[in-house]
């Protein structure tokens, strides 16, 4: 048997180069078979289609077409997040230089766990968390901002409460809002904290009073969470009133920030994002509003100081001796050991784009999400919830159960014609349209909202599909 090719090396562009091409093609027959955003069929036929072309994982012979096989598979049975017509989560069609970013990265396959697997990428990861560590709190304070890659919002949530947790012993408590993000109140179950104290939020954000009022009643370190970004609607809770109200009370704050951070990158849109950098820590995550491949999750921390709750030392990734004699200790950058370096798409990203490019895609997706709450709004089948905060519109067909809004949507997915997300607000079922992809146009929306109604128009009510 001849020795298989390397993705890296002096040879490794060469035995890549065809690789790329079978890929390329792969990639675009599969989008084609597809022919939407969604493959047709629901679960068991999209399964039963890929078992059909997958076969035998692991063969007792291997097969030299599996390459092509299986990606065209995996196109085909994909959802593609690039189709106009894809808008159900934060889910963003990743940018062309961050995915070949990316592909070099898992070429060179450094591992950020100690400076002799990945000499440039540990640098390049310092200059690039420092960055957007200013870019959310600033420079004008005594402390030193810094940041931590992980693997998204879920992790870094998870670390914002560790670093509580360190900072004011095990009995700190997690106040947040009945809008939070599910990971929050996991985070605090699996790290063995009291049961968090859910406050009300009954029109989608955080109420300040009501927070005082909790707060007032409660003893002992406190932990805030506001959200700039909900999952559901793209809501952003009132940071600076909820910031005055940690410091009146000495709770400390985390923003879960992950879907709205980047509007830091736009001159339009930024100031809604007021009050972020009083946090001490903030989640983000641009894998949403920043077009990365996933994974490109962040924890930014207004103290460096912080982080040093995460050091580890394992001889043989950070002796001593070597840390002494200069060697960048990498262990308490992370809760993992073995790192990919994520880092690279980043900082190709920001450099490529710069703030001012990254900013024009934040206010084009936002100005998309206008575009389409107004279509929602002049419709006479249709009823908005509210005028978008970002990207993401809420709406549902006029006078339907909210059985039949969930049929509407299952319609879709399993016809493969458009993905609409749900999120439930104020009582009712809501089709949600998240707006990530700068390349949709007017059209387009039109489509969306032509579909759903056409969905809505073969549904008979109370005989609805389950």
């Amino acid at each position: 048997m001849s020795t298989p090719p390397l993705a890296s090396g002096p040879d490794g562009p060469h035995a890549l180069r065809p690789l790329l091409h079978t890929v390329l093609d792969a990639l675009d027959t599969g989008f084609r078979a597809r022919g939407g955003p969604l493959p047709a069929g629901g679960p068991e036929q999209v399964a039963a289609r890929l078992r059909n072309a997958v076969g035998d994982v692991l063969p007792d012979r291997g097969d030299p077409h599996a390459l092509r096989t299986l990606v065209h598979a995996f196109a085909e049975t994909a959802a593609d997040p690039a189709h106009p017509l894809c808008a159900a989560h934060l889910h963003c069609p990743p940018l062309a230089v961050a995915t070949a970013a990316d592909l070099a990265a898992s070429a060179l396959n450094p591992s950020l766990d100690s400076w002799d697997q990945a000499p440039g990428a540990s640098e390049l990861e310092r200059l690039v968390t420092a960055a957007l560590a200013r870019e959310i709190h600033g420079t004008g304070t005594s402390a030193t901002p810094d940041a931590l890659i992980t693997t998204g919002g879920t992790e870094a949530n998870q670390l914002a409460l560790l670093l509580a947790r360190e900072a004011h012993g095990a009995t700190v408590r997690l106040v947040c809002g009945a809008n939070a993000h599910h990971s929050l109140p996991r985070a605090a179950w699996l790290l063995g904290l009291p049961r968090p104290v859910v406050v009300p939020a009954p029109h989608g954000t955080l109420d300040p009073d009501a927070l005082d009022q909790a707060l007032t009643g409660l003893n002992g370190p406190l932990l805030v969470a506001a959200t700039a970004g909900t999952t559901d609607a793209g809501l952003i809770d009132p940071l600076p009133e909820i910031a005055a109200r940690c410091a009146a009370h000495d709770a400390r704050l985390h923003v879960d920030a992950a879907y709205g951070a980047g509007l830091l990158f736009s001159d339009r849109h930024r100031t809604r994002l007021n009050g972020l950098g009083t946090a001490d820590t903030v989640t983000l995550d641009l894998h949403k509003l920043g077009w990365q491949p996933v994974a490109a999750g962040l924890l930014a921390v207004r103290d460096a100081r912080d982080l040093a709750a995460l050091r580890q030392r394992a001889d043989y990734l950070n002796a001593d001796d070597d840390t002494e004699a200069g060697l960048p200790d990498l262990l308490g950058r992370s809760l993992r050991t073995t790192r990919r370096p994520d880092v690279l798409k980043l900082a190709v990203t920001l450099k490529t784009l710069g703030r001012s490019g990254l900013g024009a895609l934040v206010d084009h997706v936002c100005a998309q999400a206008r575009q389409f709450a107004d279509l929602v709004d002049a419709h006479p089948g249709f009823d908005l919830h509210a005028p978008p905060v970002i990207s993401t519109v809420l709406f549902r067909p006029t006078d339907a159960t909210d059985t039949t809004v969930a049929a509407v949507r299952r319609t879709l997915l399993t016809d493969g014609h458009a993905v609409l997300g749900r999120a439930r607000l104020d009582g009712r079922l809501w089709l949600k349209a998240t707006l990530l992809n700068p390349a949709t146009g007017p059209d387009d929306l039109a489509a969306l909202l032509h579909l759903a109604a056409a969905s809505r128009a073969t549904l008979v009510e109370g005989h609805t599909p389950r």
